[in-house]
């Protein structure tokens, strides 16, 4: 017989789109409509139904870029609407292709009880289900008019980014507010035919395929296109049995769980996230109780809290969903992290603060860790998420890799220590699944462990705001539950897969060390000012948890437990994935660098009363040490009168060929006319640290103009255009009082100015770089390079509690794709005897060349500084920003780890009358990484330790104050193990945390 597919699909896609979806609210009449247009920032919903409404005429413009506007839409249910299920249609003027990226709404009813959110796929509310003629409607709708960013033309350069700068031009015009017969059986056919269409188009030309055709033909047939809803029923009985038949026994399994993905900050700042949070969440409560099975989870304690605090009304609805066990809290972090550049601490707290309140407000501790988009991840993680408890790890972001393809879904995943955490990524690559043939076939034909295991997780909902899982995703997941020729669809808690899918694969695959996002690189560089207040405030808060903790314990002090929750809690937030990669609006970053300057000055406060109550009153300098590394005049985690500082033995300064030559009893430094480092030699050694013939310090230049995602990326060819800055403006040296040596150099290029300070103080191996850098460029790439003779194999890079090898060949694509990396404090290479080190105070991102002369093989290092990436934020890094940088001259792992604390942790002076000694000292193979009392308010004191150079050792730990006896905890706080914290044995990069009873 004659078949001709494309005559049946065609007539099935126009017949739903043009006649079957518009016949779902065919039947309607319209709102009087009213509207306030606010001249500011959002209002309370108390204050906006209050509001004096003025007539608005649908059709009408409305809201500036980043307004709100309030509606008020009122009407009458016809009297022979009786009985019906009555809905109000909002059409805001969306634009269906883009949702979570323009404008969204919140709907009230006149108590203000909020009813569900409007969205570009979610445009409906429910009015009535039984509705009574003659019935008065009145509804609120609290309007955001988000500007669209992300257009058809992404990446285009725009001002609207920031209240401050965008336009007073109304951005969206109306097109629909109506009262609406809702067509249930018309729905339900749209679904029937939509999931059929989908489906035939992912399977191959046999009978399945075949009959499924012929039933849409015979149901179309039986639809009388000028009486949709009257013939609705007899056209879905055509479809029937190709609707009822079963899945085959073998048939991949896909757990679907209602899912948002609301992002912290993005294109939006935090105040539209706490509303998204809110509308997502109205809606999501909404459809729990339109429906038996579906199920939502939602990760991020801070958008719970969110709620919580601004809408309680939402925030009851949320509880009551949790208890009922279709709301679930999923990840147990604070925000769904970046967790690259992040501190170990950083990483923890993310844990103990999200499972705190997670507990605490729901007697629930999720299991796994819920990371769908974040850019990247430290293998640390793997050791950090077994020691808060949590059984299991998802991401899905790896799959966006632009030139290997990861090669499991399902897996153990190896930490630099050894741990492993059972790990999935959902094999239909998306975490905003519409349940469409195309992902749900695609889930099941490419899910790499489809030898033994048999399941997949999948993340629905249209995401970054866009109101999260509909009622035709859930209709399609019914359609889904068991129907020949798809993958089974069913919703389930992300615990229940993981628990079967341990079972079906006892002994998985096994990935070792980071997964690396083979994208994104560039966010380990963008928004400097943003990433440097992170760092600072990441050490404050360390700094005043220790002397908070000290003078807790030895005097009348007060611990601050709800202000460090407080200063923790605002860190945290600014560590999401989207704000700390530098990858927001420029609204974001500008709070951003405002909130870090309010903590800092918060935490500095909370230092100094602390050290005040420590070294008493008087008038006497006293130095106090912050690290647990010796500094000069101060020993470690101490504090020391300053008139007992010995004296230092000052740098010689000597000039040179138009340059300097700084040497101390360590190391011997020439700088030459350029301001370049030309050499730079360990003494005890002899040992050169710069290449032949190459200069170290060298500022380089490169246009950075990637194919997309500007913020975001750095393309490999960025490395083919560079501008060496060697020319100099003025060049003077000097030596302080305090012994240091000093060379300024001061250069021009392009539109922005650079000046160095090149120090070196007594008794140091590391050459210090001061830069402040008046930043004026568009789209080029800052970094400095030094070109080391170390024949180096790896580079070892400082992550959370140790160290990450990467080699620095590109025999294979899996390390060529690698060339942009991270680093936390410090970047070492080295060669059996002789290593040198880069530490830094603010730097993320690094490159790393082999090079070769004669056969000679040396190592370049470069640090990248600084990006002028024009989308989302045109002003990115324009200004003044400032950078510390060093190279430590002949050094291993732990002088390495020492030089990049002591960078990070620098001594700071108070007065009073005495020094005091450290509350905890550690010994052995640890560092000691924080002090501060427990979470739980006890005065017990944790102590955590870490062992920093990858090798097995041993540790000991000893404290001077009124404290007991002493448990291994986790790193919440629990009982672990019964270790004897005075003498232990420690594993490569292993974390130990101590909790000493309060005596």
């Amino acid at each position: 017989m004659h078949d001709d597919i494309p005559l049946t699909t065609g007539r099935a896609r126009r017949v739903l789109d043009e006649r079957i979806l518009p016949a779902v609210h065919a039947t309607a009449t319209p709102l009087d409509t009213a509207w306030h247009e606010l001249p500011g920032e959002p209002i309370p919903p108390s204050e906006g139904l209050a509001l004096e409404f003025t007539p608005y005429e649908v059709g009408t413009t409305w809201g500036a870029a980043w307004g709100t506007t309030w509606f008020r839409l009122s009407g009458t249910v016809p009297a022979e609407w009786a009985g019906r299920r009555i809905e109000a249609v909002i059409d805001l003027g969306f634009d269906k292709n883009m949702p979570g990226f323009q404008c969204e709404g919140l709907v009230y009813l006149a108590d203000g009880t909020p009813v569900k959110s409007i969205n570009p796929r979610n445009q409906w509310v429910l009015v009535a289900e039984e509705a009574v003629g003659g019935e008065t409607v009145e509804l609120f709708v609290e309007a955001a008019s988000n500007p669209v960013l992300l257009d058809y033309h992404p990446f285009l350069v725009t001002h609207e980014g920031d209240i401050q700068t965008s336009s007073s031009k109304r951005l969206y015009t109306s097109r629909r507010m109506d009262l609406a017969v809702f067509e249930s059986e018309v729905h339900e056919l749209a679904l029937d035919i939509d999931v059929l269409l989908e489906l035939q188009a992912e399977l191959p030309e046999g009978p399945r395929r075949m009959r499924i055709l012929q039933a849409l033909d015979d149901a179309l047939d039986r639809l009388d296109l000028q009486h949709i809803a009257e013939t609705a029923g007899d056209a879905r009985a055509a479809l029937a049995d190709v609707l009822a038949a079963p899945a085959e026994a073998s048939a991949h399994t896909i757990s679907a769980v209602g899912h948002a993905h609301i992002d912290s900050a993005w294109l939006w700042p935090v105040r539209e996230t706490i509303r998204k949070v809110a509308r997502t969440t109205s809606t999501m409560t909404e459809l729990i109780d339109q429906t038996d099975d579906f199920l939502y989870g939602m990760s991020s304690a801070q958008q719970y809290a969110w709620i919580k605090e601004h809408r309680p009304e939402v925030y009851a609805r949320v509880t009551a969903a949790v208890e009922a066990g279709r709301f679930l809290p999923i990840g147990g972090m604070w925000v769904e992290s970046d967790t690259v550049m992040p501190t170990g601490e950083s990483i923890v707290r993310q844990f103990s603060q999200g499972q705190r309140f997670f507990e605490r407000e729901f007697g629930i501790r999720p299991k796994g860790v819920w990371l769908p988009d974040s850019f990247g991840y430290s293998p640390a993680l793997p050791q950090l998420m077994r020691r808060a408890g949590f059984e299991w790890f998802f991401t899905q972001k790896i799959s966006w890799n632009q030139v290997n393809k990861f090669p499991h879904h399902t897996f153990l995943w190896e930490g630099i220590d050894g741990s492993r955490v059972f790990s999935h990524f959902p094999s239909m690559d998306t975490y905003n699944s519409r349940l469409s043939g195309s992902e749900v076939a695609k889930a099941s034909r490419q899910f790499r462990e489809n030898r033994l295991a048999t399941g997949s997780i999948a993340p629905v909902g249209w995401g970054d705001g866009g109101g999260g899982t509909t009622r035709e995703m859930t209709g399609t997941a019914a359609r889904l539950a068991d129907l020949e020729g798809s993958a089974k669809v069913r919703w389930e808690h992300p615990d229940a897969f993981f628990d079967r899918a341990k079972a079906e694969l006892p002994d998985p695959p096994v990935w070792v060390g980071e997964l690396y996002l083979e994208l994104h690189r560039a966010t380990l560089t963008s928004q400097h000012g943003t990433k440097q207040g992170n760092r600072r405030c990441e050490q404050l808060l360390l700094e005043a948890e220790l002397w908070a903790a000290t003078a807790a314990a030895r005097t009348d002090f007060a611990y601050p437990y709800d202000e460090l929750d407080a200063l923790w809690q605002q860190v945290l937030l600014q560590q999401f994935h989207d704000i700390l990669p530098g990858t927001s609006i420029a609204w974001v970053h500008r709070e951003a660098v405002a909130k870090y300057a309010e903590t800092a000055a918060a935490l500095t406060a909370m230092i100094e009363s602390a050290l005040s109550a420590l070294a008493g009153p008087g008038d006497a300098t006293v130095v106090v040490n912050p690290a647990p590394f010796l500094q000069a005049g101060a020993p470690a985690q101490g504090a020391i009168v300053a008139t007992d500082v010995p004296e230092a033995t000052a740098v010689t300064l000597a000039e040179q060929d138009g340059g300097y030559v700084l040497a101390n009893d360590l190391v011997r430094v020439v700088v030459d006319g350029r301001g370049l480092v030309t050499s730079a030699v360990d003494l005890a050694t002899g040992r050169e640290a710069i290449a032949a013939g190459q200069a170290a310090n060298l500022l380089q230049l490169h246009q950075d103009f990637p194919n997309m995602w500007d913020a975001w990326d750095v393309d490999r060819y960025y490395r083919n255009r560079v501008e060496d800055l060697v020319d100099v403006s003025s060049l003077e040296a000097s030596v302080d009082d305090a012994g240091v040596a000093r060379v300024v150099v001061s250069r021009a290029f392009g539109d922005s100015t650079v000046r160095q300070e090149i120090l070196l103080a007594p008794d140091s191996r590391t050459l210090e770089f001061d830069q402040t850098t008046d930043w004026h460029e568009t789209e080029k790439f800052l970094k400095v390079a030094f070109p080391l003779d170390v024949r180096a194999e790896h580079t070892v890079a400082e992550t959370q509690f140790g160290a990450q090898k990467r080699v620095t060949h590109t025999n294979t694509s899996w390390e060529a794709a690698k060339f942009e990396t991270s680093m936390h404090r410090y970047v070492l290479v080295s060669e059996p005897g002789f290593g040198v080190a880069l530490v830094n105070d603010s730097i993320h991102g690094f490159d790393t060349t082999r090079d070769a002369v004669d056969g000679h093989v040396t190592t370049t290092v470069r640090l990248s500084l600084l990006r002028a990436p024009r989308f989302p934020d045109p002003e990115t890094d324009q200004g003044v920003q400032t950078h510390r940088y060093g190279i430590v001259i002949g050094t291993d792992q732990l002088g390495a780890t020492a030089a990049g604390v002591v960078m990070n942790a620098g001594p700071r002076t108070v007065t009073g009358d005495h020094g005091f000694d450290p509350l905890v000292q550690v010994s052995g193979d640890v560092v000691l990484s924080s002090v501060k009392l427990a979470d739980d308010r006890s005065g017990d004191l944790i102590v955590r330790v870490y062992e920093p150079s990858g090798r097995r050792g041993t540790g000991r730990i000893s404290v001077e104050g009124p404290f007991g006896p002493v448990t291994e905890v986790t790193l919440l706080e629990e009982p672990s193990t019964d270790t004897d914290a005075s003498s232990f044995a420690v594993d490569a990069y292993e974390v130990r945390t101590f909790r000493y009873s309060r005596a």
